[in-house]
């Protein structure tokens, strides 16, 4: 699964998910909730960068 980092160094791992934030493992970034913020600092989704 592809993860997504934020500017913060932040990475989401999807399959790890978020659990402390309601988010299951196996959750790909693409169906997280629209107001899931990342739980380091606060950035929206739209700040996170596709990486390898």
């Amino acid at each position: 699964m592809t993860k997504y980092e934020c500017p913060c160094g932040y990475v989401y791992e999807p399959e790890l998910g978020d659990p402390e934030n309601g988010v299951e493992p196996g959750t790909p970034f693409e169906n997280l909730p629209d107001d899931w913020v990342c739980p380091k600092c606060g950035a929206e989704k739209e700040f996170f960068e596709k990486i390898d």
